[in-house]
C-alpha cells in the first residue's frame, strides 16, 4: 500500500512536469507569452547570434532570439523586448545590426518610433502575425524598417587575398546575377547604409515642402533686406550685447537672484495682468472717444499760452480795482446790514407776490391779459388791403361829437395844426369837405368813384383836403403818382398826377390817411 502511494505520487509529479513543460513550449511558440516579441527582417543577419543584445539608444531592452532564413532569402530575427518601458514598438520603428566589440560581435540597435514634436499622434503600433503564419502571434517589422551595413572588417578584408579576388570574381557575375533584380538591389544598398536612408527621408521631407520653402526663401529675402540696410546698427547691437553680457557676468550673483524670484514674480503677475486685460477691455470706448476729441484738446492746450497771457493783464487790472473796491465794500457793510434787514421785511410780501404770479402763470392770465389788449386794439383799429385805418376815437367833450363847418370852441383836435392862413380858409372849405365826406361815405357802400361823383356833383377846390395844389403836394416829376408832405408837422398828402383824373379814390385815400 506504502509503495502503491509512492508510485502514484511520482506518476502525478512527472504529469507536472510534463504538463509545466508543454505550458513553456507553447508560449515560446507564440512569442514569449506574456513577453514582447518584434520578428525583425533583415537583408543579411551575418555573424548575428541569439543571445546577443537589443538596445535603444544605448539602454539593454532586450535580447536577440532565433536567426531563421526565409523564403525569399532574407533574415528573420526574433528580438525579446524584457524591459517594460519599451514593449511599444510603433509603425515606423527601425532596427539596425551594429558591431558590439572589437572581435566581431555584433547587437541589435532599434528605435521604437522616431521622434516627434509634442502632441502629435503616434502612428498604430507594428502588426502581430496571425496564427497559421511563422511567428505567430509576434509584431512584425517588414525589410524596410531594418538595415545591415558593410562591417568595417570586411571593408578592410577587399583589399587582401584571396578576398580581393573573390570580390573580383563577384563584381564579373554580378551583372548575370542580378539581371532584372535592379530595384532590389537598389532597396538593398539604400538599407545597408542607414545613412543613406535617413538622407532619403530627408529629402523627400524636403521635396514634399518645396513650395513651403520656395515662400520661406522669398520671404526671408524680403525680410533679410531691411536688416542689410540697417547692418551697421546690427553690429553695434551685437557690439553692445557682448557689453551687457559681460557685464551681466560680472553681476551674475544678483542675476541668479533675480532668476530665482522670477517664478514667483510671474505667479503674482498673472492676477495682475488679468486685471490689466479687463481694464484694457473697458477703458477702449474711453480712449476710442478720446482718440476722436484728441485734435480739440491739442488746439485747446495750444491755446492756454495765449489766453495765459492774455488773463495776465486782466488779474493785473482786478487787483488794481480790488485796492479801490475793498474799502468800498468795507464801507459798504452798514448798508448790506440794512438790506438785510429790508429782505426779511419783504419776504412776507415776496412770498405773496410769488403765490400770485405762480397763480396767474398757471392759470394763464398773462396769456389773458395779453390777448384783452390785442383784442382792444384790433376792436379801434383795422386793416386792409389799402392799410390800416381807424375804426373809431376817443372825443373828450361832448360838444365835439358832431361834424361842424365853423370850429368850436375847445374842439380844436385836429389830425394836422395849420398855420393862420389856413384857419381863415375854414370856412370856405367846409362845403368842399363835406362834398369829399359824401363821396367817400358812397365809395365805402360799394358804389365805384363814378357813380359817387355822379350822385354828389360840385367841384373840389384846390388845396381844400381833397386835392391839394401842386406847389403843396408835387416833390418828384411830373405825371408821378407819389405822397408828398402836408404844410403841417406829421401830415401826409395824397396828390395825383397829371395823368390821373381827381376821382373818389383819391378822395377815400386823403380819409383813410386821416386828413
Amino acid at each position: 500500500m506504502v509503495w502503491w502511494k509512492r508510485g502514484a505520487a511520482g506518476v502525478a509529479g512527472a504529469l507536472c512536469i510534463v504538463a509545466l513543460a508543454a505550458v513553456v513550449l507553447l508560449a515560446a511558440s507564440f512569442g514569449g507569452g506574456s513577453g514582447y516579441t518584434v520578428r525583425a527582417i533583415f537583408d543579411d543577419a551575418g555573424n548575428l547570434i541569439p543571445g546577443e543584445d537589443v538596445t535603444i539608444d544605448g539602454v539593454k531592452a532586450g535580447t536577440v532570439g532565433e536567426v531563421v532564413p526565409t523564403p525569399n532569402a532574407k533574415a528573420a530575427v526574433t528580438l525579446k523586448i524584457d524591459n517594460p518601458g519599451f514593449q511599444d514598438f510603433r509603425a515606423d520603428a527601425t532596427c539596425t545590426i551594429k558591431i558590439q566589440s572589437l572581435i566581431g560581435e555584433k547587437n541589435v540597435d532599434c528605435l521604437p518610433t522616431l521622434p516627434r514634436p509634442v502632441g502629435t499622434p503616434l502612428p498604430p503600433p507594428l502588426p502581430v502575425i496571425p496564427k497559421g503564419h511563422e511567428g505567430a502571434g509576434q509584431r512584425l517589422m517588414t525589410v524596410e524598417h531594418t538595415s545591415s551595413p558593410v562591417d568595417v572588417d570586411l571593408l578592410q578584408d577587399i583589399t587582401r587575398l584571396p578576398e580581393r579576388q573573390r570580390l573580383t570574381i563577384i563584381l564579373n557575375e554580378l551583372g548575370a546575377g542580378l539581371a532584372g533584380r535592379g530595384p532590389d538591389l537598389n532597396a538593398a544598398i539604400r538599407r545597408a547604409d542607414p545613412a543613406l536612408r535617413e538622407l532619403n527621408r530627408v529629402v523627400t521631407i524636403l521635396a514634399s515642402e518645396n513650395e513651403v520653402l520656395n515662400r520661406l526663401a522669398v520671404q526671408g529675402d524680403e525680410a533679410l533686406a531691411p536688416l542689410a540696410k540697417v547692418k551697421e546698427r546690427i553690429s553695434d547691437f551685437i557690439v553692445k550685447s557682448n557689453v551687457v553680457a559681460t557685464a551681466t557676468a560680472n553681476h551674475r550673483g544678483a542675476v541668479e537672484e533675480n532668476l530665482k524670484l522670477l517664478p514667483v514674480f510671474l505667479r503674482e503677475l498673472g492676477p495682475a495682468m488679468q486685471r490689466l486685460g479687463a481694464l484694457s477691455e473697458q477703458i477702449t470706448p474711453t480712449a476710442t472717444y478720446l482718440g476722436i476729441a484728441a485734435p480739440g484738446i491739442n488746439k485747446t492746450f495750444e491755446n492756454i499760452g495765449p489766453f495765459s497771457a492774455s488773463t495776465t493783464k486782466f488779474f493785473e487790472s482786478l487787483g488794481e480795482n480790488s485796492k479801490t473796491l475793498g474799502p468800498a465794500l468795507v464801507a459798504a457793510q452798514p448798508f448790506f446790514k440794512h438790506f438785510q434787514t429790508l429782505g426779511a421785511s419783504a419776504k412776507p410780501f415776496a412770498d405773496n407776490a410769488a403765490a400770485l404770479t405762480t397763480s396767474v402763470r398757471e392759470t394763464g392770465g398773462i396769456e389773458r391779459l395779453v390777448d384783452s389788449i390785442f383784442n382792444g386794439a384790433g376792436a379801434t383799429n383795422g386793416y386792409n388791403a389799402l392799410g390800416h385805418f381807424l375804426r373809431g376815437m376817443v372825443v373828450v367833450a361832448a360838444t365835439c361829437l358832431s361834424y361842424a363847418v365853423v370850429p368850436a370852441p375847445g374842439c380844436n383836435a385836429r389830425f394836422s395844426s395849420g398855420s393862420s392862413s389856413t384857419k381863415s380858409k375854414t370856412a370856405s372849405t367846409a362845403s368842399t369837405t363835406d362834398l369829399v365826406m359824401k363821396r367817400t361815405l358812397a365809395v365805402l357802400h360799394g358804389a365805384t368813384p363814378a357813380e359817387a361823383i355822379a350822385r354828389f356833383p360840385g367841384v373840389v377846390l384846390p388845396g381844400s383836403g381833397g386835392y391839394p395844389t401842386p406847389a403843396e403836394g408835387s416833390t418828384g416829376s411830373p405825371g408821378a403818382t407819389q405822397p408828398v408832405g402836408g404844410t403841417s408837422g406829421g401830415t401826409t398828402y395824397y396828390a395825383p398826377s397829371s395823368s390821373e383824373s381827381p376821382g373818389a379814390s383819391g378822395l377815400l385815400l386823403n380819409y383813410l390817411l386821416g386828413n
